[in-house]
């Protein structure tokens, strides 16, 4: 998120850090195409879900481990929006990839990875929320439940592979 509220709004800026300001640096860099696809674990997999949305025609597709797909229904995500970007709940709509799911004007394709072992699965995580919106929009998600994994990296390297796969079909379309 952008944070709005003090006293993190005057540094916290990690979506326009990551959406802007760390793929023009690597542009700068390194010679690279523009074609996108972006990924991540819990946290940075919400915000994955979140800036890929958020940004129609920047990304090819966007995959995510265990992500936080509805953070304006989970305590988490209440405490951590509350702090960031203060009580209006309608403000919380642009950091949540259930809302932002249902008006998205570009169909990205969605694969998410959710271990069913994983702790926080039924009080912060709820996948099915996603899927739920998701469905609803016809926008197409990959939600695939992985019996015996919980929340750790062991979890994201027994399927990354099959996310780099997911993008790499994106691409080189």
């Amino acid at each position: 998120v952008d944070a709005t509220q003090a006293p993190w709004a005057a540094h916290y800026r990690m979506h326009d850090y990551v959406a802007n300001e760390l793929p023009a640096l690597v542009e700068a860099h390194f010679p690279v195409t523009g074609a996108r696809a972006i990924s991540g674990h819990s946290m940075g997999g919400h915000g994955a879900l979140v800036i890929a949305l958020r940004n129609p025609g920047r990304y090819r597709s966007v995959s995510a481990f265990s992500p936080i797909v509805a953070p304006s229904q989970v305590p988490w995500g209440e405490k951590a929006f509350t702090a960031y970007l203060g009580d209006d709940r309608d403000a919380w709509k642009a950091y949540d990839a259930t809302e932002l799911v249902t008006s998205s004007s570009e169909k990205l394709p969605i694969l998410v990875d959710q271990g069913q072992a994983d702790e926080f699965l039924e009080t912060q995580l709820k996948p099915w929320l996603l899927q739920d919106a998701a469905d609803a929009a016809g926008h197409p998600v990959y939600l695939r439940m992985q019996a015996g994994f919980d929340h750790s990296y062991y979890f994201i390297a027994s399927f990354i592979g099959e996310h780099i796969a997911h993008h790499a079909a994106t691409l080189h379309a």
